[in-house]
C-alpha cells in the first residue's frame, strides 16, 4: 500500500467514485487553493467528503475516512462569487491518515487502498455480475432513465474481468438518485466484495421502496378522484417519509417539545411527554392514529401540572365580599374565614370538602361563586345531576375511539392552575348502571388523604388535588352513598325566612331584574309591601328563585307600558300587585279559630321547605277497621298503627271501654291528597287526633306538634325542625311541641324564627296530651255518666 500526502479537497453533498468523470463548483478558498497547488504538480487531489454540510472549516474528524484520488482535467473561474468550477476524474479509492499542517489549504496523508489483494475469483465474478444485472433490470422497472444511463456509459459487457466489475459497481453508485451518506457507504468498504454486497443492500431497498411506492399510489388512486390531488400528493409524501426515517416535516413535533419546554412539571411528566411527542413523530404517517396521539400531547400540555394562583389571605376581604353577595348563610360563611384563617397562618393545610345541603333556590351554588371570588381562585362548575357512567369522572382510555379525559382532568386544563375551586353541583343525583358506579369513582376524588394521586385512565400520569377545594351541593343527604357522604363536611343551607326573602329580594334580586330588563330604579318602584305581599301569595318555596321570577315578570310588564303608553315612571305596591300579576295563588293555612275534638295540627318537611298538615280522625260504628287517607306512604301508615296500638294499651288510664276498637271503625284523613306524604314525624300527630276523637276531649286549635312515636308512647327525634317551626309561625301557631333530643337543634334556629312561639319540649305522649288537650277529667266523667 503507498503512503502519499497530497492537497485535499472537503466536499459537501458529494461522493466521487473512481472512473467517474464530474464537475463540480468550489467557493471555499481553502479548496480553490488546494486545486491550483495539484495543478502545479502532478495534477492529482484527494476528494474526501465532509460529514455536517454546515461546518466551513471541517478537520479530520469532520471528514469521511475514505475518499478519491482524481486528476484535475479543467480549471475554470466562473465570473459571479468568485466561483471556481473544476473537472475530475476519479483514479483510485484512498483512506484518510490524517491532515498536514496547512494554513490555505488542505494538505492530507492518505494510503492507496489495494483492492485487488482480496479479489473474487472468475466464477464468483461472474456470479455477483449476473445477480447484480437482474437487480438493475428490477430497477429499471421502476426508473428506466437511470439504467438506461449506466448502459450507455459501460456499453457492452465482452469480459468477465474484475475490472468490469469495479467500473459496473461505481457506474451504479455513481446513478443512484439517493443521498451523499448512502453513496458513501458503497466507498467506504475497502473490498469489491464488501461494494457489491452494500450496493446490492441500497438496490433491493429502493426496489421495494419503489414497489411499495407503486401500490400505494394504485391504491389512494382508488381511493380517490380526480379532484383530490393534492391529498394524493400528500400521502405519498408521507410514505415516503415513513420508510426512508425522514425528520418529521410538520412543526407540529417542534412546537409540542417547545411547550414541554416551558411547561411547570416535574421531570418525570416532561419525561412522559417527550416520549409521546416521540411517538407522534413515529406515527405522522397513520392520519387516524395522529389524530389521537395530537389530542393526548396537547391535553398533557395543556394540564396545569405545578402551575397556583395565589390565594387571596385577607379575611377581612373575604368577609366583605360574601357579606355582600349573600344574605344569611351564616354557618357557611363561617367555615369559609375558618380555613382562610388556617391556611394564612399555616401558609399551606388541607383544603377542606364542603358538601351544602339544602333544598332548592337557597344559594348553595351561587355562594360557590362568591367563595372562588372572596378566595381569588379559578372556578369551575361540574353538575352531577344524572351522570351514570363512571368514565365521566375517572375519563376514558385512549385506546378507545373518542376517548377524552374525565370532568375533573377537564376543570383541572379548564382552569389553568392546579388550586382551582371546583364545584360538584348535584352530588345527591349521580347514578349507576352498567357502567360503572359514579359515587365509588368520586371516592378516590374527595378523600385527602388519597387525591394528591390521582388517575385519570386518558392522563395515565397521577394529578394532585390536595390543592383543589371541593365543593359540593345536594338537596339531601338520604341519596348519598354513606363511604361518599363520610368524606364531607356537612353544612345546613337551611330554607329562607321571610324576612330573609325581603332583604335578598330588596338587597339584590330587584336590582339584578332591573339590569337584566333594561330599567332604572327611577322608572319603576317596587314598595316593600308589594315585596312582602308577593312573599306570601305569588310563591311557596324554600328559596328565592320563583320570586326573583315574580319580580323579572312584573319588570317585563312596566318595561312594555313604558314604551306604549309612553309613562316615565311606573309604582307597585301591594294594592296594584294583582294588575301585573293576577290574583294571589297562595293563601297560608292558618291555624283553626276554636278547638275541635279529632283535629290536629302537625308540621311536616317538604323540597321547598316546611308545611303544617292538619290530621283528621273520625269514629264511627263498624267492625274495628281503620282507613287511612290522603296519598299516605308506607311510613305514615305503620306510625299510624303503631300509634293505635299504643291508645290500645293506655285505654284503662283513660277509661276507653275495652269493646270501643271492636264496635267502631277509624278513618284517618290529611286533606291535600293529591300532594304524597310520607316519614314518621306525624306519629304523635296522628295519635293525638285518634285519642281526641275516641275520648271527645277538644284539641287546642293554636298548638302544632312533631315526633315519632313508639309503641310504648315515647317520642323520638326528627329532622327539619327549621322549616317545620318557620310553617308553624307563618301559619299563626302559639305553642309548638318538638321532641326533647331535638332541644339542641332548637337553639341553632335563629331567634327571628323562634320569638313568639313557645316551644314545648317533650319525651312522651303523657306530655304531648297534657300540652294541648283541654282538661279531661270532668270529659271523662261526663262521658261515663252519659253511657
Amino acid at each position: 500500500m503507498n503512503k502519499l500526502i497530497m492537497p485535499a479537497v472537503a466536499l459537501r453533498g458529494l461522493t466521487v467514485y473512481p472512473d467517474m468523470i464530474i464537475h463540480f463548483d468550489l467557493s471555499r478558498s481553502k479548496s480553490i487553493e488546494a486545486v491550483e497547488q495539484a495543478m502545479m504538480g502532478d495534477q492529482r487531489v484527494f476528494l474526501v467528503p465532509q460529514i455536517d454540510t454546515e461546518v466551513e472549516s471541517p478537520g479530520v474528524d469532520q471528514l469521511y475516512h475514505v475518499g478519491t484520488v482524481a486528476i484535475v482535467k479543467q480549471v475554470s473561474k466562473l465570473p459571479v462569487n468568485n466561483i471556481v468550477r473544476v473537472l475530475v476524474e476519479g483514479e483510485y479509492s484512498a483512506r484518510l491518515d490524517g491532515l498536514t499542517e496547512e494554513e490555505t489549504y488542505l494538505c492530507a496523508r492518505i494510503t492507496e487502498l489495494d483492492m485487488e489483494e482480496q479479489d473474487p475469483g472468475q466464477v464468483e465474478i461472474e456470479a455477483m455480475s449476473r445477480n447484480l444485472e437482474g437487480l438493475l433490470e428490477q430497477y429499471g422497472r421502476f426508473f428506466p432513465k437511470v439504467v438506461k444511463t449506466i448502459s450507455v456509459h459501460m456499453g457492452e459487457r465482452t469480459l468477465h474481468d474484475v475490472g468490469y466489475m469495479k467500473r459496473f459497481i461505481h457506474m451504479i453508485g455513481a446513478n443512484l438518485p439517493v443521498t451523499f451518506d448512502v453513496k458513501q457507504r458503497i466507498l467506504e468498504e475497502t473490498t469489491l466484495q464488501g461494494r457489491y454486497d452494500v450496493l446490492c443492500e441500497i438496490l433491493a431497498n429502493e426496489v421495494e421502496i419503489a414497489r411499495v411506492k407503486q401500490e400505494l399510489q394504485q391504491k389512494i388512486k382508488e381511493r380517490v378522484d380526480k379532484n383530490q390531488k393534492e391529498y394524493l400528493l400528500r400521502e405519498q409524501m408521507r410514505f415516503i417519509q415513513e420508510e426512508l426515517g425522514d425528520d418529521d416535516p410538520y412543526s407540529d413535533v417542534d412546537h409540542f417539545t417547545d411547550e414541554c419546554r416551558k411547561l411547570k412539571a416535574s421531570k418525570e411528566v416532561k419525561e412522559k411527554i417527550l416520549k409521546e411527542i416521540a411517538r407522534f413523530k413515529s406515527v405522522v404517517g397513520s392520519s387516524s392514529e395522529s389524530a389521537v396521539e395530537r389530542g393526548y400531547i396537547e391535553t398533557l400540555l395543556e394540564l396545569p401540572w405545578d402551575k397556583v394562583s395565589k390565594d387571596n389571605t385577607d379575611i377581612d376581604h373575604a368577609e366583605q365580599i360574601l357579606d355582600a353577595r349573600h344574605y344569611g348563610l351564616h354557618q357557611v360563611k363561617e367555615r369559609i374565614l375558618e380555613f382562610l384563617s388556617v391556611r394564612a397562618l399555616t401558609r399551606q393545610g388541607d383544603s377542606p370538602i364542603l358538601c351544602l345541603v339544602g333544598p332548592p333556590g337557597t344559594g348553595k351554588t351561587s355562594i360557590a361563586k362568591s367563595v372562588a371570588e372572596a378566595l381569588n381562585k379559578k372556578y369551575v362548575r361540574i353538575c352531577l345531576g344524572g351522570v351514570r357512567d363512571e368514565a365521566e369522572i375517572r375519563g376514558h382510555r385512549k385506546t378507545y375511539i373518542g376517548a377524552m379525559p374525565g370532568r375533573i382532568a377537564a376543570s383541572l386544563r379548564q382552569a389553568g392552575v392546579k388550586n382551582p375551586l371546583i364545584l360538584l353541583d348535584e352530588i345527591d343525583k349521580v347514578g349507576t348502571d352498567q357502567r360503572g358506579d359514579t359515587a365509588s369513582a368520586l371516592l378516590e376524588v374527595l378523600d385527602s388523604e388519597q387525591n394528591a394521586h390521582f388517575r385519570d385512565h386518558y392522563v395515565e400520569i397521577p394529578l394532585d388535588l390536595s390543592e383543589v377545594l371541593f365543593i359540593a351541593t345536594a338537596n339531601s343527604v338520604s341519596s348519598i352513598p354513606r363511604p361518599l357522604l363520610d368524606r364531607m363536611e356537612i353544612l345546613e343551607v337551611s330554607s329562607y325566612t321571610a324576612n330573609e326573602k325581603f332583604h335578598i329580594a330588596t338587597e339584590h334580586l330587584v336590582q339584578k331584574q332591573y339590569e337584566k330588563n333594561g330599567l332604572t330604579k327611577e322608572q319603576l318602584v317596587i314598595s316593600d309591601s308589594a315585596i312582602r305581599k308577593i312573599i306570601e301569595g305569588y310563591t311557596r318555596e324554600a328559596g328565592v328563585r320563583e320570586l326573583e321570577r315574580k319580580i323579572g315578570q312584573i319588570c317585563r310588564k312596566a318595561a312594555r307600558e313604558i314604551l306604549q303608553q309612553k309613562k316615565t315612571v311606573i309604582r307597585v305596591n301591594a294594592g296594584n300587585l294583582e294588575k301585573f300579576l293576577g290574583k294571589v295563588k297562595y293563601s297560608t293555612d292558618m291555624v283553626n279559630k276554636s278547638d275541635d275534638i279529632g283535629v290536629v295540627r302537625g308540621l311536616a318537611w317538604t323540597s321547598v321547605g316546611g308545611d303544617t298538615l292538619q290530621v283528621e280522625v273520625n269514629m264511627m260504628p263498624g267492625k274495628g277497621e281503620i282507613e287511612l287517607t290522603g296519598q299516605l306512604g308506607d311510613v305514615m301508615k305503620e306510625s299510624a298503627r303503631t300509634g293505635i296500638s299504643y291508645i290500645r294499651s293506655v285505654s284503662e288510664r283513660w277509661k276507653i271501654p275495652a269493646d270501643t276498637f271492636k264496635k267502631n271503625d277509624f278513618h284517618i284523613h290529611i286533606p291535600e291528597g293529591a300532594v304524597p306524604k310520607d316519614g314518621p314525624s306525624a306519629g304523635i300527630t296522628m295519635a293525638t287526633a285518634i285519642l281526641s276523637a275516641i275520648t271527645h276531649t277538644p284539641v287546642r286549635c293554636d298548638v302544632a306538634m312533631t315526633g315519632e312515636i313508639t309503641l310504648r308512647g315515647r317520642v323520638l327525634p326528627i329532622g327539619g325542625l327549621k322549616e317545620k317551626i318557620l310553617a308553624a309561625k307563618t301559619a299563626g301557631v302559639k305553642r309548638v311541641l318538638v321532641p326533647k333530643e331535638n332541644e339542641k337543634d332548637v337553639r341553632e334556629i335563629e331567634k327571628e324564627i323562634t320569638n313568639g312561639l313557645e316551644i314545648l319540649y317533650v319525651e312522651t305522649m303523657e306530655e304531648v296530651t297534657k300540652a294541648c288537650f283541654r282538661p279531661v277529667e270532668k270529659k271523662a266523667t261526663d262521658r261515663k255518666q252519659t253511657q
